[in-house]
């Protein structure tokens, strides 16, 4: 074999060498830029979960609240409602609590 012919082929494996490093670092590079990616847009969809969340609490409270104002004002009526009928019994009960006591 000619020098010339091993000069080529001790070129040709250093280009190839050469080519082989530069895939390889670019493959490294392509690889920490998608875990970068990937961490971010975890990150994200977590950030974007967390506020869903505090959204879903605050309506889920402004909910609870105007039911409980809601319940507030039925007890109210119910209790009214009540007062009433027993006022209105009030008078009959006392006549036969008196009733009772003069007849015994």
């Amino acid at each position: 074999m000619s020098f010339e012919a091993i000069s080529n082929i001790a070129q040709a494996e250093a280009q190839a060498k050469t080519a082989v490093a530069e895939a390889e670092s670019k493959a490294r590079q392509m690889l920490a830029d998608a875990d970068t990616a990937g961490k971010l847009a975890v990150d994200a969809a977590c950030a974007k979960a967390v506020d869903e969340l505090k959204e879903l609490g605050r309506q889920v409270n402004e909910k609870a609240k105007a039911h409980a104002v809601s319940l507030s004002g039925d007890l109210e009526n119910q209790k009214a409602a009540l007062r009433a009928r027993a006022e209105s019994r009030l008078d009959a009960a006392a006549a036969l609590v008196v009733e009772r006591i003069v007849n015994s």
